[in-house]
């Protein structure tokens, strides 16, 4: 007897994961596989093929131009001197500042690793510095820490943040027309912004700091700036070129022009000749290919979910069993089991894959919940890796540098998490519902 097609999807689905991982394979190999795999057993080959033309792949090759212009052109650089030169000097202002570079890069770097590599560059720079004079060992501790922890929850506070932010931005305005630059937000940004808060307060408690030399690190922060000397044109021009992007952005429902149209254009702007900052050979190397192959493979995975019955199938059994259970009680257990699972998880885009419909067509199905709602707690709850330093590649990278230990980081994660769950259903039960 042959096997059926939800089956088949299943198996699929457990090998890809697989795959990803585990990292056998580099992700955009193990992603040309999975095209061939449901080009053979579900789909034709040009249909298949059809989600490298989706848009959402061609926001983010518009991100990556536009972070690589900012890079390139030492702006990237000036910017977070200038974010860091806010705290004066102070360590625990430093900290907070450092959370705030953070959320400002996320608006024109559409990659966690991309942000994490700079800021983390920078911050280094910092503490060696300071390590001459005065121990630094609790200042490394929090802002590596805070580093690991705040890259992939900045990236959240904006639809163009990160790959897996386009992917849930796409997800979500399938769900409602209200979903708009400007309102994802006001969904997401003040339960995030408070929670980095929060976070400040407890690595301060957990690493209480030794009185900086305000000296020291306000030279640094001066002399780096000396250097960089003052303003180019190509910075200016990619200012104008990356604000009038964000400006479009943000009124997308005034004028009406989409938003990854709207990125392609910033993206072509800052090729132009005589108005852009970078030539066509030199943008091309800012193009991650591979993580392209692999953002538009994910959306082959989740639609042959969909298409397949396989998720109502998941669905549908979910159902059965949570019939007659308190509808806060789910969505706590929904909330629980998305945190609990991503810990397993590194790439946060394939896990997402999974979740995201999964929880959308399991609200379709409860009448008393938004499937909206339930897909933004899953999808906040799945994005940041708070216990391990392998729930994320910033996590790697900050832990390079050797300012903590995973003792330290599973410390202030473990107390982290059950905040960050807190917030979440707080969002959920009360935040959402007035806005939704």
């Amino acid at each position: 007897m042959g096997w059926s097609i939800q089956i088949k999807a299943v198996g699929v689905l457990i090998i890809i994961q697989t795959l990803w991982i585990s990292r056998v394979f580099p992700l955009a190999f193990s992603s040309l596989l999975l095209i061939l795999i449901l080009s053979i057993h579900f789909f034709n080959y040009e249909e298949t093929l059809k989600y490298f033309g989706s848009s959402l792949v061609w926001l983010l090759f518009s991100t990556f131009i536009l972070s690589y212009a900012f890079i390139q052109t030492g702006l990237a650089s000036r910017v977070s001197l200038y974010i860091l030169n806010l705290a004066k000097g102070s360590g625990k202002l430093l900290i907070l500042v450092s959370f705030l570079m953070s959320f400002v890069l996320t608006l024109f770097i559409p990659s966690n690793l991309g942000k994490g590599t700079l800021i983390s560059s920078i911050l280094d720079d910092i503490v060696q510095g300071l390590k001459e004079i005065q121990p630094t060992s609790n200042l490394g501790k929090s802002l590596f820490i805070g580093l690991a922890y705040v890259s992939s929850i900045a990236a959240a506070f904006v639809p163009t943040g990160a790959s897996s932010t386009i992917y849930a931005f796409d997800i979500f305005k399938e769900i409602s027309d209200k979903i708009t630059y400007f309102r994802w937000i006001l969904y997401f940004g003040p339960p995030i912004i408070l929670f980095i808060f929060i976070l400040w307060l407890i690595l301060n408690r957990f690493f209480p700091l030794v009185k900086v030399d305000v000296e020291t690190v306000s030279k640094f922060i001066e002399d780096k700036l000396k250097i960089i000397g003052r303003w180019r044109t190509n910075e200016i021009k990619i200012a104008i070129i990356i604000g009038g992007t964000l400006a479009l952005w943000l009124t997308q429902p005034l004028h009406g022009y989409s938003i990854p149209l709207v990125g392609l254009l910033g993206a072509c702007l800052s090729i132009l000749p005589k108005v852009g900052v970078i030539e066509w050979d030199e943008a091309k190397k800012g193009v991650s290919w591979d993580l392209m192959i692999f953002f538009a493979s994910t959306l082959m995975l989740s639609n042959m979910l969909i298409d397949t019955g396989t998720i109502d199938v998941f669905v549908t059994f979910l159902i059965k069993h949570i019939n007659g259970l308190p509808t806060t009680l789910v969505i706590v257990g929904l909330i629980l089991f998305t945190a609990l699972i991503r810990i397993v998880f590194v790439n946060v885009l394939g896990f997402l894959t999974i979740m995201l419909p999964l929880a959308t067509s399991l609200g379709n199905q409860m009448p008393d919940v938004s499937p909206l709602i339930l897909g933004m707690v899953v999808y906040l709850a799945g994005v940041p890796g708070f216990l391990l330093i392998t729930q994320s590649p910033v996590h790697l990278i900050s832990f390079s540098y050797g300012h903590f230990i995973g003792k330290d980081l599973f410390r202030v994660g473990a107390l982290s998490l059950i905040i960050w769950v807190t917030f979440v259903l707080l969002s959920a039960f009360l935040y959402w519902n007035i806005l939704i």
